[in-house]
């Protein structure tokens, strides 16, 4: 068992380490391994989940509209950008699920915006290729050549 002085001192350090920059629960487990006793730590992260300060649900939509505003990605990219910081499988599929319409039309608008930029220097089949390379749906990358690449705006 521990005191309340260490489970608060190493809360403090936790919530110092979430507070400076959102972290995954996975980038917190990673961080601090080994340096507390188990049962401390994970009450310890367990309180921060309690009250909001570690939620894998908030750093994926906090992620994401960082990503749609200072970025042309596809889903693919996002998705793999998500898993690097320990977002479970499950818990992107449930988001995808509940923002579908949202995230297919950020996408179309993403491969409209690389058409806009890339056409004048590249040939229409170079850029397919690259949209396919970079992760677009077929979808996706129907629209923006359907379009024309008119319709582009910034998210």
């Amino acid at each position: 068992m521990y005191t309340i002085e260490e489970f608060d001192q190493c809360k403090t350090k936790v919530l110092k380490y979430v507070l400076y920059k959102k972290r995954t629960e996975r980038e917190i487990r990673q961080k601090f391994e080994g340096m507390y006793d188990s049962e401390l730590f994970e009450d310890v992260i367990a309180d921060l989940k309690e009250n909001g300060y570690i939620s894998d649900e908030n750093y994926i939509q906090r992620a994401i509209n960082e990503f749609m505003a200072l970025h042309n990605l596809s889903l693919k990219e996002i998705r793999y950008k998500l898993y690097a910081k320990g977002i479970s499988k499950e818990d992107f599929e449930n988001f995808l699920e509940n923002n579908l319409d949202e995230l297919e039309e950020y996408e179309i608008q993403s491969a409209s915006n690389i058409y806009q930029k890339k056409v004048t220097s590249m040939e229409e089949n170079e850029i397919r290729n690259y949209l396919i390379k970079k992760g677009y749906t077929k979808e996706a990358i129907d629209a923006a050549f359907d379009d024309g690449g008119r319709s582009c705006k910034t998210y």
